[in-house]
């Protein structure tokens, strides 16, 4: 069957694709390299003019708001052996990268994700590319975002952004329609225009299934630090990818130890304030 159907030569187009993306949008690509560099160095500088005991207090009382108690010592004690460790610094910078990828994921996935819930055709159009989103392997993403940004942190959060924003555009989706149609009818019979009932109503029912999806982002976007490691992007994971290539089984260990701590106490936070939101709708 070989001999009778021509090979589609895909692979070639698609490097012709880039190298046509990089030549006619070069600009835009370092335009974006020099602000999202910027914007995790800004934030990075931010975090470290705090001591470690100081933010951790911050962040634990934080945590003591928006949860409970118990949550709240974890995150003191959690960040505190961060420090101890000696894994303060790089624990910033995967706050930081973390933080600007579901920042701009946040931006970009909640509007495009209210368009798509009022625009029938725009949904059609949007689940079939989150689908895609969702099933390639990160890895692949990493090789475009190499090629049009170079190695560091720009990738990594490109990388982060790509893996982790389908679930903050399909929850808004999700929580918008869940709105009752009763509600909905109310809503037309006193005359309200679409976006009034848009930001009067329906997005505060739909802020609980919002801020789940924004918790989804934040986990999705914490697991690529590893992998964002490997094109250079400093943090935790590069130390525990150091740790592998080396075979330092112990300093892996307390890497990742660091990184499930990030990952709880960041999980937490973010669930509570969803439920804390949807007790005050009530």
């Amino acid at each position: 069957m070989d001999k009778w159907i021509p090979r589609i030569p895909l692979a070639d187009w698609i490097d012709h694709f880039v190298d046509w993306l990089t030549s006619t949008f070069g600009g835009l690509f370092d335009g974006v390299t020099s602000v999202v560099e910027n914007s995790v160095d800004g934030m990075v500088k931010v975090l470290a003019l705090l001591p470690p005991i100081i933010l951790a207090i911050i962040i634990g009382l934080l945590a003591l708001w928006l949860t409970k108690k118990s949550i709240a010592i974890f995150t003191f004690i959690g960040f505190l052996m961060i420090d101890y460790l000696g894994y303060w610094d790089a624990m910033l910078n995967t706050l930081a990268l973390v933080l600007t990828s579901v920042i701009i994921s946040i931006v970009v996935g909640i509007p495009l994700g209210i368009w798509s819930s009022q625009k029938e055709m725009v949904r059609k159009i949007v689940t079939p590319v989150l689908d895609f989103m969702q099933t390639m392997p990160a890895f692949v993403y990493l090789l475009p975002a190499i090629f049009f940004f170079n190695i560091g942190v720009v990738p990594g959060v490109v990388a982060s952004v790509i893996f982790a924003m389908p679930p903050t555009i399909r929850l808004t989706i999700l929580g918008i329609k869940q709105v009752p149609a009763d509600i909905i009818e109310a809503t037309e019979s006193f005359g309200s225009t679409t976006s009034q009932r848009l930001i009067k109503v329906q997005l505060p029912l739909a802020m609980p299934t919002i801020m789940a999806g924004i918790n989804q982002s934040i986990m999705l976007a914490l697991s690529m630090v590893v992998i964002a490691s490997m094109v250079g992007a400093p943090g935790l994971g590069e130390e525990v990818y150091r740790a592998v290539t080396q075979l330092k089984i112990g300093v892996g260990v307390e890497a990742g130890i660091a990184i499930v701590i990030v990952a709880i106490v960041l999980d937490r936070i973010t669930q509570n304030a969803g439920k804390r939101n949807k007790r005050g709708n009530i």
